[in-house]
Parts: structure tokens; sequence; C-alpha cells
């Protein structure tokens, strides 16, 4: 959900645009990035990761005593039980786990930066049908299932004080009933769609990712 990868290359994914505008595509937002504050950015997301991976292998590269930190993670955790309602109670269970320790750490290692926790966006639009099932066979129960995930995610964000990002909310309207969220573009020409790869968020997902997390620093304050 943060790297740049499918938005389009370097400088396009959602944390990239967070710190610094694409003034081409989003010329509304010309100055409206961390970037023009002062701060430097260090973007540790990594395709594929899990809560075990921003624990484990993220965490520790973080070179300073942060001031904000946008965290996703969960996603690809129930990725990895897609399909298996059974499963998924351990699976939110592990990932909460896991943020309960990156949320500490983070606050014992800045001393009061202003977090970001992202909740799990659904690019079936809560059918539980994203398709095609080639790639993503439906799964009815999936839609609950990140909202329990996102439930878990709000209450872990607000034990620790950190802020929360609706990301699922915004995206709603904007998957499987909005367009083909399987379509490979970064740049569709439809901008009500924000999807591509099925589970990425293409160029205009990653702009609504900053958005979302734009308006809730502002709103922290």
């Amino acid at each position: 959900m943060s790297i740049d990868d499918y938005a389009g290359g370097a400088g396009r994914g959602a944390a990239s645009l967070l710190y610094r505008n694409c003034d081409a595509d989003f010329p509304g937002w010309a100055g409206q990035e961390l970037a023009a504050t002062g701060l430097q950015a260090q973007i540790l997301a990594q395709d594929g990761a899990t809560a075990a991976d921003v624990l484990q292998q993220q965490l520790p590269l973080i070179e300073q005593p942060p001031a904000v930190v946008t965290l996703t993670m969960g996603g690809n955790d129930l990725l990895a039980i897609y399909g298996n309602s059974a499963a998924a109670e351990t699976a939110i269970g592990e990932v909460i786990a896991a943020g309960e320790e990156i949320l500490s750490r983070l606050n014992a290692a800045s001393g009061g930066a202003r977090i970001v926790v992202s909740t799990v966006y659904d690019p079936s639009d809560g059918t539980g049908d994203a398709g095609p099932a080639e790639l993503l066979w439906p799964w009815p129960e999936g839609p609950a299932v990140v909202q329990a995930l996102n439930a878990a995610l709000t209450g872990l964000a607000r034990r620790h004080g950190a802020l929360v990002a609706d990301v699922h909310g915004w995206f709603l309207g904007h998957g499987a009933t909005a367009g083909a969220p399987s379509q490979v573009l970064s740049r569709p020409a439809s901008r009500n769609l924000w999807y591509c790869n099925l589970i990425e968020p293409n160029a205009w997902g990653a702009h609504e990712i900053r958005r979302t997390w734009w308006q809730v620093l502002h709103a922290g304050r």
C-alpha cells in the first residue's frame, strides 16, 4: 500500500507522495508535502511484507528518531490465509501482536512521533469478489474478515496514541464496483479506479492513500 512499484515507479507511491508531491499529476497538491517542512524521508515499506516483516526487518532500519511514521500492515497477512475464514482470527491476532511491539518501540524511540496506522482496503468493495477467479477466487466472508482486521488495527492505534487513517472506508466504491482491479496499468484512464494487479494501489490510489494520511495528520494536530 505504501511502495512506489505499482503506482508508476520512483516518487509515485503513497509514502513518496506524502513526502514530495508529484506536481505534474496532482497540481492541486503542490506544496502540500512533508518535504516543505524540512523533514527527511526514509521509506522502508517492502513489497509483500507481513506484520512480522515490519517488526523484524523494517523497524531495525530506522536511522534516527522519526517525527512522522505511516504504518501499513495486515493485508499480506490476510492474503496468506486467503479463503480460509477459520484461520483469520489467528492471523489477525498475529498482526496485532506484532503491532503492539512495533508501536511500543516506535513510541519509545521517538519520544512522541505522530504515528498513522492505516486500515486495509478491500478491492472487492464489500462484495467478496474482486475477480477474475483465476487470480483471486470469491471469498464471501472476506469483507467481514477485513473489517475485523481493521477494527483490531483501530484498537491497536488507540491504545498507543496513534492516529488512524481509514483507507478502507475511503476506498470503498473504487475497486470492483468501479472497474477491474486486476487491470495492470498504473495510470488507467479512469481516475475512479484506484487499483491495479488486483490488490495494489495504482497511481490514483497511491494519491488517495496519501490524502488520507495528510488529512489525518492535519486533523490530529
